[in-house]
C-alpha cells in the first residue's frame, strides 16, 4: 500500500456543533432572516425542529453566546401530549409545588423543599398571599377547611 491509499482510507469526522470549524454560517443579531429560527421561536410558533439537525448560529456580546438556528420550512408542528402524559405532569408538579408542613397548600410556583422543606409559612410564619396557592377543600363536603363543621 502507497502512503497516497492510506490518505484516502482516512475519514474526516466533521461536528456540526464545533465552534471553530466553520462548517456554520454564523449569523450576528438579527440577521438571519425569517427562514431560521431558535428553538424557542419555533415553539411560539407551534413549532418543533423534527429531528433536523441545525442549520446555522446566531451570535450574540461578541460570540459569547450563541442560539441554533433551524429551518422553519423544515419545522413539524409540535405534538400534544396524551391524557395520561399530562396527568404524569401534574402529578410531578404537584409533588414541588404542595407544601408537605401541616397547611398542605398546593401554591402555584415550586417550593424550597430542598433548603426549607416545607411553605415559608409553615416554615417561619410568613404570611402566603392568598392568590400564590390553591385552597384546600375539606374532606368530603367540598368546602374550605375553615368552614367545615367538626361537630363541636
Amino acid at each position: 500500500m502507497t502512503p497516497a491509499d492510506n490518505r484516502a482510507r482516512d475519514v474526516v469526522d466533521v461536528d456540526p456543533y464545533d465552534q471553530d470549524n466553520g462548517a456554520i454560517p454564523v449569523f450576528r443579531w438579527r440577521q438571519a432572516g425569517p427562514a431560521y429560527a431558535t428553538r424557542r421561536q419555533l415553539r411560539v410558533m407551534g413549532l418543533r425542529p423534527g429531528g433536523q439537525e441545525p442549520v446555522a448560529r446566531i451570535e450574540c456580546r461578541r460570540g459569547a453566546r450563541f442560539a441554533w438556528l433551524y429551518r422553519v420550512d423544515l419545522a413539524l408542528p409540535k405534538r400534544t401530549p396524551t391524557l395520561a402524559q399530562e396527568a404524569a405532569l401534574d402529578r410531578a408538579m404537584a409533588a414541588r409545588q404542595q407544601c408537605p408542613g401541616p397547611c398542605r397548600r398546593r401554591y402555584h410556583h415550586c417550593l424550597p423543599l430542598r433548603t426549607l422543606g416545607t411553605c415559608l409559612e409553615c416554615y417561619d410564619g410568613t404570611p402566603a398571599d392568598p392568590s400564590s396557592y390553591i385552597a384546600r377543600r375539606g374532606p368530603a363536603t367540598g368546602q374550605p377547611p375553615s368552614t367545615v363543621k367538626t361537630g363541636f
